[in-house]
């Protein structure tokens, strides 16, 4: 059902920057590696890829989790969906330049799947910007969060969700009261992710097309233009 975008030659050195099983790559390194992630669209053998993984998850969990923050267009012809980490320097990085994809379409719904894979307090962050969602205010708490380049601390946290303009007593106490729900969801993204074969943050779907790792804003253009074209060839 899905396809994937690979990396030809890069592949392997751009999954171990993701994951941090490489060595920390020169700058002249990262910008190659960002410059020659390749926009080819090739299909996926499912039953390769996922080996050892949890089940393939369906289009409807993926595209239309109705727990799942929205932006952009949400009646878009197209979605993008990430799997981030508030702590990735390479989300941070992107999101810029994601945003402003997605702005520029128009058309593209974009969704944010929390996937905290760095450590308690990437949890503890995405924990607390799921439970501003009940204050209608995570859009907020995800630009502070991920808009910074220093580590986190739940100290920092609280104080980036209060600059933001967020009731962080409130936020707290929606976080023990929606509790269960909240981790539901991490479990949920933890495991549409491992489905389908992601190894490390950013990963997106594009339509249905599967992007594990950082895209440059051309490339994002690629990607949403063939997702539409697969879409209108159905």
């Amino acid at each position: 059902m899905w396809m994937r975008t690979d990396r030809l030659s890069q592949g392997k050195n751009m999954n171990k920057l993701i994951d941090g099983t490489g060595s920390a790559p020169s700058r002249r390194e990262m910008l190659g590696l960002l410059g020659t992630c390749a926009a080819m669209l090739c299909g996926l053998a499912p039953a390769a890829r996922a080996q050892g993984r949890g089940a393939e998850p369906t289009e409807a969990a993926v595209l239309r989790d109705p727990e799942i923050p929205v932006a952009g267009n949400v009646d878009g012809d197209i979605s993008i969906v990430e799997w981030f980490d508030y702590q990735c320097p390479y989300c941070r990085k992107l999101e810029p330049e994601l945003r402003q994809v997605v702005h520029d379409d128009g058309r593209v719904r974009l969704a944010w799947k929390d996937w905290p894979i760095l450590g308690p307090v990437s949890v503890a962050a995405s924990r607390m910007a799921l439970a501003c969602k009940y204050q209608d205010k995570y859009a907020q708490a995800h630009d502070a969060l991920i808009g910074v380049n220093s580590k986190l601390t739940e100290p920092r946290i609280n104080e980036l969700l209060a600059g933001a303009g967020i009731d962080v007593e409130r936020a707290k106490r929606d976080l023990s009261a929606n509790e269960k729900a909240i981790n539901a969801i991490l479990a949920r993204n933890n495991a549409q992710a491992e489905g389908l074969g992601f190894n490390g943050t950013p990963s997106f779907i594009v339509g249905k097309f599967r992007v594990p790792g950082v895209l440059t804003m051309d490339q994002f253009a690629m990607v949403i233009a063939d997702a539409r074209k697969a879409k209108a060839a159905k």
